[in-house]
């Protein structure tokens, strides 16, 4: 769940860190954390694909090419951030341009991008090691790594966005900074791990391969999809965002409240979807596909409960379970986030259920289906924010309950496809 959500855990600590700075530092990362999160999807969609293939030779028994298939991960994804980080330096002031209209969240995000676009690299060749080590179902010491990272992202945000510990005060710049360095540590604490791990070296792990073109297209052909799906889910909730924008700091900032409670909430999800995702791969590799379907019922109840049991006490008693993270006098955020909250506990308990089923699409191999999926219900995901909030002016609860209708249609389509067995012609 952790490795999965690291992203999640960096723009958790950035938004409570930010605060206790400003209104405006907090609604800003509001808005640009999430085009960050889209930033790192694509890296993250990536991997996807290559972890669908690392478990499906797992399964086969196929240890030999195991290796290849990370390295063709590898060398994609280094490629991939360079393009990447010269687009945040030199496109993003344009694209900002076009979709904000406060000229404080603008240089604001601009400002924080200043130094958090460097850590781009170590992100995507991190989410390439995580691949390696879920696709072949070992991944205890994700969770130590995650750990080791919020850690360090902690104590750097306490750092450089207040310049305590004898470090500049840099405020939103020095949240990219601390979540830059945070993931730069990381890498090289996994690394490290890497060289001392005795069982990863029957995968003949440290032989560099020359590049294999040919597998990479392979990863590109089955990655693409997940990484569209990403950049159609969580762009659309970036659209999202830039509406809510226009409706004034104040609503930015209430959202961007109730998005910290979300990415925390959702962190089982992300971690369940990731994990059957290799186990449906592993399956099919294992000639076992009438199991496929059982395990992600399974794992979808298993993911309903996780989520509840963690949502609940927070929907309930949001003041109590957020001051020791907000604490503040003004709890005026709060209160006005707690209808929505409401709204929250129902889209995480369709959100456990969806994420689940909809990645186990994707771990059959069917990523073009799912691209598909994702792609028609998010354009209606978008008219139906557009129309509450823009036309009809219905206000904060209705353009969250937008979420209930995307999930919903996702468990649906998503159901219907594993039931049909449709899926039963992929092979790779």
């Amino acid at each position: 769940m952790l490795g999965s959500a690291v992203q999640n855990v960096i723009a958790l600590t950035d938004s409570v860190f930010l605060f206790h700075t400003s209104e405006a530092d907090f609604a800003s990362i509001g808005f640009v954390g999430v085009f960050y999160l889209v930033i790192a999807a694509i890296g993250y969609g990536f991997s996807r694909g290559g972890q669908i293939l690392i478990a499906r030779r797992y399964g086969e028994g196929s240890y030999d090419r195991i290796s290849r298939t990370f390295y063709a991960i590898l060398y994609f994804e280094m490629g991939l951030a360079l393009l990447l980080y010269l687009f945040l330096i030199y496109g993003t002031p344009w694209f900002f341009s076009l979709l904000v209209d406060s000229e404080v969240i603008y240089g604001k995000s601009l400002e924080y991008l200043s130094t958090r676009s460097w850590g781009v690299f170590f992100s995507y060749v991190g989410v390439s090691i995580i691949a390696l080590y879920t696709g072949i179902a070992r991944t205890w010491f994700i969770v130590v790594d995650t750990l080791i990272l919020a850690i360090v992202n902690i104590v750097l945000n306490y750092g450089f966005i207040y310049g305590r510990l004898g470090l500049p005060e840099m405020g939103i710049a020095g949240a990219g900074l601390a979540s830059s360095i945070a993931e730069a540590v990381a890498f090289v604490v996994f690394l490290v791990y890497m060289l001392q791990d005795k069982e990863i070296r029957k995968f003949k792990i440290f032989r560099l391969p020359s590049i294999d073109w040919e597998l990479i297209k392979r990863v590109i052909n089955l990655g693409a999809p997940i990484v569209a799906q990403s950049i159609v889910g969580l762009g659309s909730w970036f659209v999202f965002f830039g509406i809510v924008e226009n409706m004034g700091e104040r609503e930015l900032a209430v959202t961007n409240l109730v998005r910290m409670v979300y990415l925390i909430m959702s962190i089982p999800c992300w971690g369940f979807a990731s994990g059957v995702n290799t186990l449906v791969s592993n399956f099919i590799g294992a000639r076992k596909r009438q199991a496929v379907f059982p395990i992600i019922w399974k794992t979808a109840k298993l993911c309903f409960f996780v989520t509840m049991v963690i949502t609940l006490p927070v929907v309930l008693f949001p003041e109590t379970i957020l001051y020791p993270l907000l604490g503040s006098e003004d709890m005026s955020l709060i209160n006005e986030a707690k209808p929505i909250f409401y709204i929250l506990l129902v889209i995480l308990g369709l959100f456990s259920f969806a994420g689940v089923f909809f990645s186990g699409v994707a771990g059959t191999g069917a990523t073009l289906f799912g691209l598909m999926i994702q792609a028609i219900i998010a354009v209606l995901y978008l008219i139906f924010v557009y129309i509450v909030v823009e036309i009809k002016d219905l206000g904060l609860v209705w353009a969250w309950s937008s979420e209930i209708f995307y999930w919903i249609l996702v468990i649906i389509v998503s159901t219907w496809y594993l039931r049909s067995n449709r899926w039963h012609q992929y092979d790779f």
